[in-house]
């Protein structure tokens, strides 16, 4: 009953900025980290970023300094800020969750994905 949505994905010129959203929804009763990946046709899935319920973050060598996420506990609502992007940024971007459900317990979620596209 849990559904991740992302948004925000697009086409965009290097050296632009896109944010992305991933909002959580349904019988939710705590998350204990959220993050994104992503993954570009015939390559492997990959973390881009992670942040903790406290707020902790995490990033890939390739996105630090220009990608930045961030959280509304509130919302169950992770976002990714990006700037500063490059074509090798192109991919499809997950959202992932940790949650934990009454019922079934703790369990990863992924969202549908959202296209990144970075063309001149």
């Amino acid at each position: 009953q849990v559904q991740l949505v992302e948004s925000g994905g697009g086409l965009v010129q290097p050296g632009g900025s896109l944010r992305l959203s991933c909002a959580a929804s349904g019988s939710i009763f705590s998350i204990n980290h959220m993050g994104w990946y992503r993954q570009a046709p015939g390559k492997q899935r990959e973390l881009v970023a992670a942040i903790t319920r406290g707020g902790s973050t995490n990033y890939a060598d390739s996105v630090k300094g220009r990608f930045t996420i961030s959280g509304d506990n509130a919302k169950n609502t992770v976002y990714l800020q990006m700037n500063s992007l490059k074509p090798e940024d192109t991919a499809v971007y997950y959202c992932n969750a940790d949650i934990y459900t009454d019922g079934i317990g703790w369990h990863d979620d992924w969202g549908q994905g959202t296209q990144v596209t970075v063309s001149s």
